[in-house]
């Protein structure tokens, strides 16, 4: 059964949505593609013990600690290429950032279907999309809201002077 529930955070209210066995979605509230691409309609139920791994990971993670995407069962639908994409951002260090450009040279496409894929990204935070940034120095587009983004990367311990808004 795919279910829900929320939680409070720094940068707004988060909504977490999986099943038993994993976590499929993460959204800052008013995010872009809130609760997309979900199997179906999640029901609210609090009590998943994925989600208590997810709030314990959140938890470290706005305390300041460095906790790996590694640690927590996900499980985000979407293509193959969007998959590709969503393990690199995974494996992006916590208070690095890396340019759309970058990232398209490395996985052999082009920064538009890098960004789309990035854009897409069904679990924020964890999956770090956070930390890709334009390469003419902007931090360019979040779905989840450019404060988000800036609070994200701030709370990471990246200079946020470097970048332009």
């Amino acid at each position: 059964m795919l279910c829900y529930t929320e939680y409070p955070s720094p940068v707004g209210l988060l909504t977490l949505a999986g099943d038993e066995d994993a976590l499929m979605g993460l959204w800052i509230r008013g995010q872009k593609y809130f609760l997309a691409p979900l199997p179906g309609t999640p029901v609210s139920r609090d009590d998943l013990p994925v989600f208590d791994l997810v709030r314990a990971w959140l938890d470290r993670y706005f305390a300041g600690a460095r906790p790996s995407p590694g640690e927590l069962p996900l499980a985000p639908k979407g293509t193959p290429f969007r998959q590709k994409v969503w393990r690199r951002l995974s494996a992006i260090p916590c208070g690095q950032t890396v340019t759309y450009g970058a990232l398209a040279a490395e996985l052999g496409s082009s920064p538009r279907a890098v960004g789309g894929a990035v854009g897409h990204n069904p679990i924020s935070i964890i999956i770090p999309c956070h930390r890709v940034v334009g390469g003419d120095g902007s931090l360019t587009g979040y779905a989840g809201g450019l404060d988000a983004k800036r609070a994200l990367l701030a709370l990471e311990g990246v200079d946020l002077t470097r970048f332009q808004s």
